[in-house]
This record gives C-alpha cells, sequence and structure tokens, in this order.
C-alpha cells in the first residue's frame, strides 16, 4: 500500500495506490473513508486487480476550501480526472458507493471514454433520482439534506450524534467507531456536508447526455433506508450500455458490510465485458 498525493485547483489530495494489473478507481461516500474500501481493495488484488482510493476533497485537511461553491459536483468530478492524468491512466474500471457513487455516475457520463467498466452501489443514476422524488417516496428518505444545508448547526448535531446513527443505520460496530473518531470533531464535517451544500447551488453545468454508454452493473440493497426501490428500478432506463440490476438482502453500507459479495459483483462487471477502446 503506497500513499501518494497529487495537486488539482490549488489542493493537494491523497490517495492510496495498492497492487498490481488493471487499474480499479473506488470512490467512498459519506460519512465514510478510504479505509471504507480495505475488505474490497484486499479482494481485488488477490485477483490481480490495482486499486486506487482517493481522499476526496474535503475530507483531508490539505483539500479543505471554505467556499461551498467549491463542492460542485464539476469541481469533485475533474479532482477525479486529474488524478487519472496524474498517473497516466488511460482508462481504469470505476467503482462508486453513496457519494461516490453519484460521482461513478458523474464521471462516466462526460468522460466514457475513460471508463473501461462501471459498478455503482447504493445510489441510482441521477436522472432516475430526479424521477423518484415525483413518483415515489425518496423525498422523505432525503429530507436530511434540507437539514445540511443550514451553517455550523449540522456539523454540531452530527459529530455529536454520528455513532449512534452509523449503527441505526445499519453499519458493523467497527467501521462505526473507526468513522466516528474521524469525525469527532465538527470542523471535520465542514467539507464532507459542503458536498450536500453544493447541490443546490444554482447555474451548474450538466451533462448534455445524461444516457450512459459505459458497461454498467447496479447494486441496491432492498434495506437501504436512504434510497428506495423506485429510482432503482428507474436506473435502468438511462443506461445504454450492457447493464446488470443486482438486488441484494442488504442495507446501505455494502462496502463495510458486504465485502465478499461486493468484491465479486465488481469483478463479476470486469470480467463481463468492458467498454469498446
Amino acid at each position: 500500500m503506497t500513499i501518494s498525493t497529487y495537486r488539482h485547483a490549488g489542493l493537494t489530495l491523497p490517495y492510496q495506490d495498492s497492487g498490481r494489473g488493471e487499474a480499479v478507481l473506488l470512490l467512498h461516500g459519506f460519512p465514510e473513508d478510504v479505509a471504507s474500501w480495505t475488505g474490497v481493495a484486499a479482494r481485488l488484488h488477490a485477483a490481480g486487480y490495482r486499486t486506487l482510493i482517493p481522499a476526496m476533497r474535503g475530507y483531508t485537511a490539505t483539500a479543505t476550501p471554505p467556499s461551498r461553491r467549491a463542492y460542485t459536483i464539476d469541481a469533485l468530478v475533474t479532482d477525479l480526472i486529474a488524478l487519472l492524468d496524474h498517473l497516466k491512466l488511460r482508462r481504469v474500471h470505476v467503482v462508486g458507493h453513496d457519494w461516490g457513487g453519484l460521482l461513478a455516475w458523474e464521471l462516466a457520463m462526460r468522460v466514457p471514454h475513460r471508463c473501461q467498466s462501471l459498478t455503482v452501489l447504493g445510489t441510482p443514476h441521477p436522472q432516475a433520482m430526479v424521477w423518484s422524488y415525483t413518483h415515489s417516496t425518496q423525498l422523505l428518505h432525503s429530507a436530511y439534506i434540507g437539514g445540511f444545508q443550514l451553517p455550523h448547526w449540522p456539523e454540531r448535531l452530527v459529530a455529536r450524534g454520528l455513532h449512534d446513527w452509523l449503527i441505526k443505520a445499519g453499519l458493523n460496530p467497527a467501521d462505526t467507531a473507526r468513522l466516528t473518531a474521524t469525525f469527532r470533531h465538527p470542523a471535520t464535517l465542514t467539507g464532507p456536508l459542503n458536498w450536500y451544500r453544493a447541490l443546490l447551488l444554482p447555474h451548474q453545468p450538466k451533462v448534455a447526455d445524461s444516457k450512459l454508454y459505459v458497461p454498467t452493473t447496479y447494486v441496491w440493497g432492498r434495506h437501504d433506508p436512504f434510497l428506495g426501490r423506485a429510482a432503482a428500478t428507474k436506473t435502468a432506463a438511462f443506461v445504454a450500455a450492457d447493464y446488470r440490476f443486482v438486488v441484494l438482502n442488504a442495507g446501505h453500507w455494502l462496502p463495510e458490510n458486504r465485502p465478499e459479495v461486493t468484491a465479486q459483483l465488481i469483478l463479476d462487471r470486469m470480467r463481463r465485458g468492458s467498454a469498446a477502446h
């Protein structure tokens, strides 16, 4: 395992680089970290793959700008493209969970030629998510995003109640303890919460075509308390490539709680076929 850094947009961004073989980019969600992929990454290494796990903008002291505008989808995706450029990688397999899943969808829509395959855990296609707000109860599941728009108070409340919230949301005790320690101070949560605050900023650039042309596996846990069935099912309408939809008898925290099946599904996707050169 090697921890390295790269520079982009005036920020110093760390990433973990491990294993050898074709590269797999693993993108964590909220409130997660590089170690959230430990169980999955070990299995990918054993199968002959190299993993790249960035500590993303807002999750590291060297890359936490104060303005919420610094956390738009556009800014976050260009960080990832800069990492691929830094490593001189023309194409990678892309895997994302939670917020990392949203970035994975966006990366594959914006630069499909850089994405050999796509595996998304939990998070539906962005347009399926938008559709679900008016066709299901998803807006109720996402109501906490509105609360995160307030300044200062969400950091304090999340830091104070994170342990109990993670346990209630189904995360295993070991990862709960680690993440609770990582985010025990409110200041450490400002960057991650700014991802949510930037979502509602006006006049953000959108992709011209919301269809996905990269071979994709989308994995959804039927007991996910944050992401409902309607958007999960609708996601198929936005993938114009080889597509597999897998429903697990599981909750939200697939990389941490179900690393064996998660790694196997990623391997199945990478071996099943990848985007044309």
